[in-house]
This record gives structure tokens, sequence and C-alpha cells, in this order.
């Protein structure tokens, strides 16, 4: 049931205006009234008023449905509504939040007319993400009453308000904002006045990325979709996301942070602008990167650029019995998935010992597993059984896929794929599992380098449905077929990718977490917020900087440093205080200390 969390009658601002009634200002309007507070929506179209009330009235019905609301707090919510097309009801309001389109021109006309409606005490507060405030409030004749409110989409849904001041701001504005903020159930993070502030201004620079991989044609739109998704355990992929945002939108963000940073990555990508002039705005017009059923609809439908059904590949190889490489967690991980589908698994490492110990790793796995019911004993004895652990190579003799997953060092696996050259019989597949450097390099150091592949598994092997198939210009079209399907069989999801750096999941991710470092060596926001604002505003699972020290930040620079070298672009470069922090040894949760500090275990 929903009651107001606090008493709306302590706070000094219990009438708001809301200024344009599109989804965003029709769902603040529905946050404030349900905490208690009157509102005021305003809208120039009498149409989109009433769409609102009646948005309104659709949403507390499902919510008596639910059992959420009472059909008395409904009423409640409701009578604390009222609409109108006329600016001047806005004169008895002590806060006003504009939701207009993001045009300065529009936003300037809208706080010069609220100048002379509003009393002076009242607050005056823009919705936008992309504009600045500072400008916006230079155009007012009280610019100390003018803030940032930024709300995310869907807003009764979403916990994260920006607070945004500029250097004119009072402070007891943000005060008062900020406790209203709180007494609505959000989760306010203080910002400073720049495009995008923190979630969006990480949020939109990958989703650039992404747009610039798709247009660049390094991998087909839903293989990048379910690469993010399944690789990062986001909730959408950026390309799909877009088209939620609306691809014009993302355009104008852009552009503003562009025009900031001069920074490549915030440039727009082409495709954006082609698309927003040809009317492809996404899901609002029933077509972006997607088509949809209907403009509006969010049900995708088939058209000329989706997959054909069964894939197009051509006939594979057979595989029977694989070899893995390497003792660590990856390896003992990847041929516990193995065995679990059924294959026969040589496992080998550089001793036999070692070779054990990651069997033993693969036991206690299996007999976790059969605790919490998801096998049976018997299964996993079987499935243990499969793996024969040895101390040699040569046991690879007779497998059809070798696989290694040994220390991410070029030569180390160079070294090792002239040795699996030598051992392996005529038509076995030869995979690396590298997540940045060139298959092509591995590939080459043998004399077979068409049965070279990439497969990528993401960590930890036996959880994470994704994995990478990294093609090089030299690999065969049925070895390509053969691991495509052999994903298939051990469940796990295959995006096909070129063989450069980075992929697909960590050339999007990567220079993401960079973003954020840069953000918090600029002194432009805190750890603690960076991370609420990404967890709540983009719907991440995990902070940046709860990532990085998860990642390890040796390993996360030595990937930016691959990144910045394969594609030459300054903002690429990794943050001075990455490559301090490693410097210091202060490497993330395994040495316990990296971003934040850890108890030892």
């Amino acid at each position: 049931m929903a009651t107001p969390l606090s008493d709306p009658s302590q706070s000094p601002l219990q009438t708001v205006a809301v200024v344009g009634l599109g989804t965003m200002g029709t769902g603040i309007a529905e946050v404030l009234a349900k905490a208690g507070r009157t509102v005021i929506g305003i809208d120039i179209s009498e149409a989109q008023a009433a769409k609102c009330v009646a948005t309104l009235e659709a949403s507390t019905a499902r919510g008596v449905e639910r059992g959420r609301l009472t059909e008395q707090e409904r009423a409640g919510i409701l009578g604390r509504v009222r609409t109108s097309a006329d600016l001047r009801t806005a004169a008895d309001a002590d806060l006003v939040i504009e939701v207009a389109p993001e045009s300065y021109e529009v936003k300037q006309q809208i706080f010069r007319e609220l100048d002379g409606i509003v009393r002076p005490e009242t607050i005056l507060a823009t919705g936008t993400n992309a504009l600045s405030v500072t400008r916006l409030a230079a155009e007012s004749s009280r610019p100390e009453r003018v803030l940032g409110l930024h709300f995310f989409n869907p807003a009764p849904a979403m916990k994260l308000v920006e607070v945004v001041s500029s250097v004119l701001t009072a402070p007891a504005a943000v005060t008062a904002v900020t406790d209203l903020a709180l007494d609505l159930g959000k989760e306010p993070v203080a910002v400073g006045d720049r495009p995008g502030f923190v979630a969006d201004g990480l949020l939109f620079g990958y989703l650039n990325q992404a747009a610039a991989m798709y247009e660049a044609k390094y991998a087909s739109r839903e293989d990048i979709d379910a690469a993010m998704r399944l690789g990062c355990g986001l909730p959408m992929g950026p390309l799909a996301l877009l088209d939620l945002i609306g691809v014009d939108t993302a355009r104008t963000v852009l552009d503003a942070m562009y025009t900031e940073s001069r920074d490549r990555l915030h440039a727009p990508a082409p495709i954006l602008k082609q698309l927003s002039e040809a009317g492809l705005t996404g899901r609002k017009a029933g077509r972006g990167f997607y088509t949809y059923e209907a403009p509006g609809s969010a049900v995708v439908v088939r058209d000329a650029l989706t997959p054909p059904e069964g894939g197009d590949l051509a006939a594979g190889r057979e595989i029977r019995s694989v070899g893995v490489a390497g003792s660590g967690t990856m390896a003992s991980g990847i041929a516990e998935v193995f065995a679990k589908a059924g294959y026969e698994v040589v496992l080998a490492a550089r001793s036999a010992e070692k070779a054990q110990t990651a069997k033993a790793r693969i036991g206690k796995s299996l007999s976790r597993s059969v605790d919490k019911g998801r096998m049976t004993a018997e299964a996993a004895a079987e499935t243990l059984d499969r793996i024969t652990a040895t101390g040699t190579y040569d046991d690879f003799a007779g497998v059809d896929l070798a696989l290694e997953a040994v220390a991410e060092d070029l030569e180390v696996k160079r070294q090792l794929f002239a040795a699996l050259d030598k051992v392996c019989k005529p038509g076995a597949i030869l995979a690396t599992t590298t997540s940045s450097l060139p298959v092509v390099a591995c590939a080459r150091a043998t004399s077979r380098p068409q049965d070279v592949i990439g497969m990528h598994f993401f960590n930890p092997a036996p959880a994470m449905k994704l994995v990478e198939v990294v093609r090089t210009v030299l690999t065969a079209d049925d070895v390509h077929a053969t691991v495509r399907e052999v994903c298939g069989r051990i469940r796990k999801h295959p995006v096909d990718c070129g063989d450069r750096a980075g992929f697909i999941v960590n050339a999007l991710l990567f220079p993401y977490l960079n973003n954020a470092i840069k953000m918090v060596q600029e002194h432009y926001a805190t750890l603690d917020d960076i991370d609420a604002a990404m967890k709540l505003g983009g719907g991440y699972p995990m902070g940046p900087f709860e990532l990085l020290d998860v990642v390890g930040l040796d390993v996360s620079l030595a990937i930016e440093k691959v990144l910045h070298r394969e594609f030459r672009d300054p903002g690429l470069a990794p943050a001075p205080l990455l490559e301090h922090l490693v410097a210091a040894g202060c490497l993330g949760r395994k040495t316990g200390r990296g971003f934040r500090e850890y108890a030892k275990r």
C-alpha cells in the first residue's frame, strides 16, 4: 500500500508545477501526487494534458488492482493533480519543474515567462539532461533559485534523481529540492553542471560507441545487444536502449557533451544523424535500429536485417572430445561446462599436480550444484569422470577441439599454440580464450591458421551464458560453424565478432569504466555517487568502481592500454588515477585495496 514517505505538510515545497506533460512530465506528476504534493500539470497541448490525466487514471487503477493502493488513496492522488494549458497557473507553485523539449530556445522562453508569474521565493528546476543549467539560470532574473532536477524514465520506478547546481545556485534551494527528492522515496545525487551529468555522461558515451561499432559493421545489432546483456548483466542492449530513449534525443545529448569535452568518444556517430534525419528515431517512430510492431510499441518485428532462423552457416566438423589447457579458474570452469554437456575432456596443465588441483576445484563446484539441487549426485560424479587431468599436452593428441585458458601473455600463448600444432591431429580446432590479444597472432604460431579461432568465455564460465566467437581473416568457414554449433550444445549464446582489441564487450565496457575514473579524477563526483547513479539510473548490476575492484585494476589497466594502442584514440588513454593506483599496488579486492578498502579475508 503506497503512503507518503513523510508528512508533506512539513515541506516548504507543497505545491509543484510540472511544465511539459510528456512521458517524463506525467511520471514526475504521478510521483509527486503519490507523495502528497499538490500538482499543477501544464502543457500547451490540451490533448497532451488529457493524455496525462488518462495515464494517471490507468496507472493508479493498476495500483488498486495489485493491492498497492486503496480506492480512497487513488481518489486522493487524482484529486491532487489538475492540468492547464496556461503557464500562469504556476503562480501558486513553490517549485516549478520544466520538462519541455531539449531546446535552449524553448526552455529559456519558459523561464523568462515564469519570472513574471511565480513568487520571488519559488524554485525553478529544469529537467534537462543535455543543456547547461548555468546558461538557463542566466536567462532568469533569479539565477540563485534555478537548478537542475533530473529524473530518470520511468520516473515512478527509477530511484535516482540528479540534483544539479550551477555556480549561481543558492545552497538553500539545493537543500530544499534534495529534501523533496528524499520525501519522494528517491535517492538524490548532487552533481555539478556539465552535459549528461553523471549517469547520462557515462551512459551516452557507451551508447555512442555501440552505435559506431554497429555502423562499422563489426557486429550485428542483435549480437552487440546480446553481448552487453549477457556479458555485463545489463537490462537492455545499447542499441535497443537507444531506440527506447530516442535516437534524436541521444544525438542531442552527445552533441552537447562533445561541445564541452571535445572528446571523440562523445562525437555523435554519423548513423545517429542519418536515422534522426530520416525520422527513424526509435520506438516512438516505430523504427530505429530495430523495427517495431507500431509507433510506441516495444514489440520488435522481423525486418531485412533480422538474421535468418537457424543461421546460415557452413557444415561443421564433428566434436566428440575437448582439450582444455590451463589450471586457473577460467580453465577449470570451461572444462566443467564441456563435461556437463557430455563431452570427454582432457584438462592439461604444466604439471600433473596443478591439473589435479584444477580437477578438484571442479569437483567442489559440482558438489555445490548438488547441494543447491541443480544436479543429482550421480550426474555430478559422471561429469567429473569425463575429465582426465594430466600434466602433459601430449594427451591432446586425440581431441577434436583444444582450448587454451593460460596467462594473458601473447608470447606464452604463441608458444602454447606452437606446441598444440605439433600434438593435435589434423582437422582439430585450436581455440584461444583471450579477452584482449590478437587471435591471428596465435594462429600464425601454427602451420594451420585456418583451424584457429577465438572463444572468449566470461568468468565464471559455468554461470555466464556469453561466448564471443572471434574469427580471424584466416579462419575457415567450417571452423566458425563448428564453434557456433558447439556453443549451442554447451548452452552458451555465441556472438560473432572480428579479431580486434576488446571484441564487443570489453571494447564497450572499458572506455565507460575509464570515463568513470576520469570523473573522480576531476573531482566532479564521488565514487559512491557514481556507483549509485549507474545502478539506480542505468540499471547496472554493479557500479563502475565496484566492478573495477572485482576485475582487478591491473587487469583493467592492461585492457585499457590494449584498446588505446589498437584504436589510437586519445579518449581511450588510461586515466592517470588508474595508473597511479596500479603502480601503488592497489589492485582491487585481491589486494584488499583498490578504489575502496576491503577487510582482510
